[in-house]
């Protein structure tokens, strides 16, 4: 599933392990999602996720693919055929789902849009890969942390492996070392209280803190 991949779908998967970190906006409005994506751009994030947690994430992702060609804008939270076809069409350049869908990632490969499935378990990761995912995404990884990365690697080096939830910038260096290819920052970053309280300049501190800790681990 890994042989046939369009030009523009291998750059978006570069990108993100160029940039090595994805904001992770989780919210409940057009007006709080972007709020919280441009405190993230300020900061330094250059991809951004809006996940589809209300009803028009779709929307959000067109007004900010609207205000800059430089950013690389993704859909989280992706988990039907047609949220896939929605996103897209709305600008979405890369989908991340929570799970293992292979509707999703079937979806993705006829559109050659990137997608992150995913996965916590060996069998999990080995499955999302084997169906043609460009990255998996190790969800959650909270409690084990960077250990279970390395351990998971081991047996399993050939996958690139994105970290999501569980990912400071106390421990991203951590991360990195562990083998990720990048990192999503959710709530350690976009605590959502901040986000519902439109508490955009600390939010861009947190993310300037986060994309500095980043930076550091080249």
């Amino acid at each position: 599933m890994h042989t046939q991949i369009s030009a523009a779908k291998a750059e978006v998967v570069a990108r993100i392990k160029t940039e090595r970190a994805v904001a992770v906006i989780r919210t409940d409005s057009i007006a709080r999602a972007l709020g919280a994506a441009r405190a993230a751009v300020e900061g330094g994030f250059r991809a951004v996720e809006i996940t589809f947690s209300f009803a028009d994430a779709a929307g959000a992702i067109e007004k900010l693919a609207a205000t800059s060609d430089d950013l690389l804008i993704g859909a989280g939270t992706i988990l039907t055929r047609n949220q896939v076809h929605e996103a897209v069409e709305a600008g979405a350049r890369f989908l991340v789902s929570p799970c293992v869908l292979p509707e999703v990632i079937d979806a993705a490969h006829e559109l050659q849009v990137a997608v992150i499935p995913g996965a916590y378990t060996p069998t999990e990761i080995y499955t999302a890969y084997s169906l043609g995912a460009d990255i998996v995404k190790i969800f959650p990884a909270v409690k084990f942390g960077p250990e279970y990365l390395r351990a998971v690697r081991g047996p399993l080096p050939q996958i690139p492996i994105m970290p999501t939830s569980g990912v400071d910038a106390s421990n991203v260096a951590e991360w990195f070392r562990a083998g990720a290819v990048a990192v999503g920052a959710v709530g350690s970053v976009f605590d959502p209280a901040l986000i519902e309280g439109s508490n955009w300049v600390e939010l861009t501190k947190r993310a300037r803190d986060f994309i500095e800790a980043v930076r550091a681990t080249r």
